[in-house]
């Protein structure tokens, strides 16, 4: 398997996510960034076997899970705060 260079494997994720969950581009690079920012990707930076298509595929899916999670309760938390209004 071929790996890629670390800018190439995050430029892969961000495409993935528009490509599996119709995200536009800004909002599957902020998800990216984000991810980059919490240090998310760090060991694939240190562990070019890490770079992977296929791993690619794997953290577009849990970034966007991890994503729709996050949407999900604050949603939650909003419709709690209005309720006790």
């Amino acid at each position: 398997m071929t790996n890629l260079t670390y800018e190439a494997y995050l430029d892969e994720v961000a495409t993935l996510l528009t490509e599996l969950y119709d995200l536009d581009d800004a909002t599957a690079i902020k998800l990216v960034v984000d991810a980059q920012s919490a240090e998310y990707f760090s060991p694939h930076d240190d562990h070019p076997d890490m770079r992977t298509l296929t791993r690619a595929r794997e953290d577009a899916v849990a970034l966007y899970k991890a994503r729709q999670a996050r949407v999900s309760t604050q949603a939650k938390q909003q419709r709690a705060t209005h309720k006790k209004r």
